[in-house]
């Protein structure tokens, strides 16, 4: 062990890595987190232009072929991965510098720019409920694209999930699970033992530390406990060795974090308890069941979604890696005997980390015999004394085997009779009034399953005990399962959206065992048909049979004729239209000799015709009415018409420079065409004549 510890020393102090090229490709810039099993940097993937994460795995794996050989196909399993929750794998790989020996194995991944659920938790204590499933979703969702690729994760706690920038307004920071596969990759490794069992002591499941088993059902106890610990602000686990947090996991339930936080609602009470039930059959197969019950959850306690905030990353010192584990822990031994299995620390032990940060290699050992108080031998026969005869001796042994054999019988008499007047059916207990986390516990006292359902009522408060089915007092076999009906409270009216159809409105009204009834149709831009609203409006509460009125649209209400606005000005049209309820826009300009510039020469449609929509388009006149320029100076005209935006065609002696030919300088305009007051299309011409 001196040999790895040192090598460990020498990775944690060595700055040489950095500026690194890892096979001509991934540049090593900046130190991110560090472990004792591999460093993560901050990279450049050099071909890409991209940055990246880069774990480098530490230098005394590289010698042992089953550890690479593992952490290829892991990687390659993980890399399979494409789901948004789910920290990419792009590449793995295996650098040999120059000139030494042996080389690193690296894996190169999406570059998360954040922290971890770990560092959330530091800043903000217990989380509210609300964020706390906002986070939890995702989670599942990740675990659960994994279950459904044959992967389990095996390592699911606050440090491998990753809350990043670049989230939507929603949801805010985006969340991410990380190291997939890594734990049995570092399982294989020849520095460990293969009996070695991998994981964080605070979320290891039970029948990792009795057995090894590492399984779907796994995860999802470990992401139970994850739920627990963000609602409470700590794991339900703590100990002063971690080898005492593990033999709680096998031997103890978890407590309800209601304990410690009481506004935590019954339903999210019950579902973590089931998560964390001890039997991995007890709990949800999956995560995608477990998913799929957090989902309803949060829609039958109408608890919105939330934006995940970004923690700030603590300093790079932090030990952060999934793999970064010590032997420790011996395995639970499986069976009965579990409850009261001698667990001793290994040896080898180093390093001992405790709570909910620590992450132990749980050494499996020799299973050994439930611990019991010393026996004490039974006394041997005294020798004979002098002068004592054989027979003596032979009557006393007769005497104590009869003994021997009367003690036994009175004990096995005895037992059987407790064993005969004991109780063999369990009365179902009065639970009405109760809250489903009273219900429940009362069950089970009573050697009972609870199993919940819900129905409205106008008496019941929300989520208290109806009533239960078998009912109070009937007598049932231990075990047996009774269902428990809790109040939804009152109906409240469904949310319907204008545009909904007649049918889907009364399906929703009717299963909130609400009375649909038609009201009165109204005009309204919403399609012919379908409802505009629903009276009372959505979220009221009603007693159960309550009346809602559905409002049906009979479709836009018939426009008026068109006004005639031809020949008003634009913006006298405009007024006009608006005024009888359409929308007028600017069609577009057209030459009219009927109309001056600015003035209106159409609609479309057309004044006094019928219009389908309120949009109606408006053509303007670009007509240019032509000046009197007769008796001004040719200069002077010239100008004149082209400011009207028309263009000038002269006639006579003028020779263009403002002076006439042969009349003293004076050139004045005698006639022009076309005449003054005359509407020409813009740009037209205009002859003018002078003396001549």
């Amino acid at each position: 062990m001196g040999t790895s510890v040192r090598s460990i020393a020498v990775t944690r102090t060595d700055p040489t890595l950095v500026g690194t090229l890892l096979e001509g490709r991934y540049r090593v810039d900046k130190l991110l987190a560090r472990g004792g099993m591999s460093s993560v940097y901050r990279g450049v993937d050099t071909r890409l232009d991209r940055q990246v994460a880069i774990k480098i795995m530490d230098p005394r794996f590289a010698d042992d072929r089953s550890f690479v050989e593992r952490f290829e196909r892991e990687a390659r399993s993980a890399a399979r991965l494409h789901h948004p929750h789910v920290v990419a794998v792009h590449d793995q790989g295996f650098d040999t510098p120059g000139g030494e020996e042996s080389g690193r194995a690296f894996l190169v991944m999406e570059l998360v720019d954040g922290g971890t659920l770990r560092e959330l938790l530091a800043e903000r204590g217990p989380l509210d409920i609300a964020l706390a499933l906002s986070i939890a979703e995702p989670v599942l969702s990740a675990l659960a694209a994994a279950h459904a690729a044959g992967l389990v994760h095996r390592d699911v706690k606050p440090e491998n999930v990753l809350i990043g920038r670049g989230g939507t307004q929603l949801s805010g920071g985006v969340v991410k699970v990380g190291d997939f596969g890594l734990v049995r990759a570092i399982a294989s490794a020849g520095t460990t033992s293969s009996s070695v069992i991998l994981g964080t002591v605070a979320y290891v499941s039970p029948e990792q530390v009795a057995t090894g088993a590492t399984t779907s059902s796994g995860d999802v106890y470990s992401a139970g406990i994850l739920l627990y610990e963000m609602l409470t602000g700590r794991a339900p686990y703590t100990g002063d060795t971690a080898l005492s947090v593990a033999y709680r996991h096998v031997n103890d339930d978890v407590p309800r974090p209601s304990e410690l936080r009481p506004d935590i609602p019954p339903m999210l009470d019950e579902l973590i308890l089931r998560a964390t039930r001890r039997a991995p059959e007890q709990r949800p197969a999956d995560a995608t069941a477990f998913l799929a019950e957090l989902n309803h959850l949060r829609t039958a306690l109408g608890i919105p979604a939330v934006p995940v905030p970004v923690p700030l990353p603590a300093d790079a010192d932090r030990e952060t890696d999934a793999e970064r584990t010590t032997p420790g822990i011996p395995a639970v031994p499986a069976g009965p005997s579990a409850a009261t299995t001698v667990l001793t620390p290994v040896a080898e032990a180093t390093m001992p980390v405790t709570g909910p940060r620590g992450t132990q290699a749980m050494h499996r050992e020799p299973q050994f015999p439930a611990a019991q108080p010393p026996r004490t031998p039974p006394p041997r026969p005294k020798p004979p004394a002098d002068g004592e005869k054989p027979e003596s001796r032979k009557r006393l042994y007769l005497m104590i085997a009869a003994a021997v054999v009367i003690l036994g019988g009175l004990i096995g008499a005895f037992a059987f009779i407790l064993n005969d007047t004991g109780p063999t059916s369990s009365s179902v207990p009065k639970l009405a009034g109760m809250n489903q986390a009273a219900a429940g516990d009362a069950l089970r006292t009573a050697k009972l399953t609870p199993a919940y359902t819900e129905e409205y009522s106008d008496t019941a408060a929300q989520h208290t005990v109806i009533r239960s089915d078998p009912a109070a007092g009937t007598s049932l076999a231990p075990g047996t399962t009774v269902n428990v009906v809790l109040s939804k409270g009152r109906p409240i009216v469904p949310d319907i959206q204008a545009g909904t159809s007649q049918q889907d409105a009364e399906t929703a009204i009717k299963a909130a065992q609400l009375t649909p009834a038609q009201g009165e149709q109204e005009y309204s831009d919403v399609a012919k048909g379908k409802v505009i609203r629903v009276d009372p409006s959505p979220g009221s509460q009603l007693n159960i049979g309550g009346q809602v009125t559905i409002v049906l649209s009979k479709g836009p209400e018939p426009l008026p004729p068109v006004p005639d606005v031809t020949g008003q000005s634009k913006d006298a049209a405009f007024q006009i239209l608006q005024q009888a309820g359409f929308q007028p826009f600017q069609a577009g300009e057209e030459f009219s000799d009927q109309f001056a510039a600015g003035q209106v020469i159409r609609t479309d449609p057309k004044g006094g015709g019928k219009a389908s929509n309120r949009r109606i388009g408006v053509f303007v006149s670009n007509a240019v009415e032509v000046p009197n320029v007769t008796f001004k100076r040719m200069e002077e005209a010239v100008q004149i018409l082209r400011q009207a935006g028309l263009e000038a065609d002269r006639e006579g002696r003028g020779n263009g420079n403002g002076h006439g030919g042969g009349n003293g300088g004076f050139d004045f305009v005698l006639q022009q065409d076309p005449q003054p007051g005359t509407k020409v299309p813009k740009g037209s011409k205009v002859r003018i004549r002078g003396f001549g």
